[in-house]
């Protein structure tokens, strides 16, 4: 934790001093960084083989018979 603070402390005192530079920098380790993930990503999507196709258990179809229509009223009442 006492080193995160630092570094935030050193950050705002390079960017008060030099701020151009330090901006410079900061936003071309952001772009790289990210640019860096995605291509981590698609280096793994592209090489890793799919994983094999799932066993689809066979089954038989049975006809289903019609089910009666059933009356909840009672004509009775």
């Amino acid at each position: 934790m006492a080193a995160s603070i630092l570094g935030i402390v050193v950050y705002a005192v390079l960017l008060y001093l030099y701020p151009q530079p330090v901006l410079q920098i900061t936003a071309f380790v952001a772009v790289a960084g990210i640019l860096v993930i995605t291509a981590w990503i698609g280096w793994t999507m592209a090489t890793t083989p799919p994983p094999p196709p799932l066993e689809v258990p066979e089954t038989t179809t049975q006809p289903v018979a019609a089910a009666e229509p059933t009356n909840s009223q009672s004509k009775d009442s």
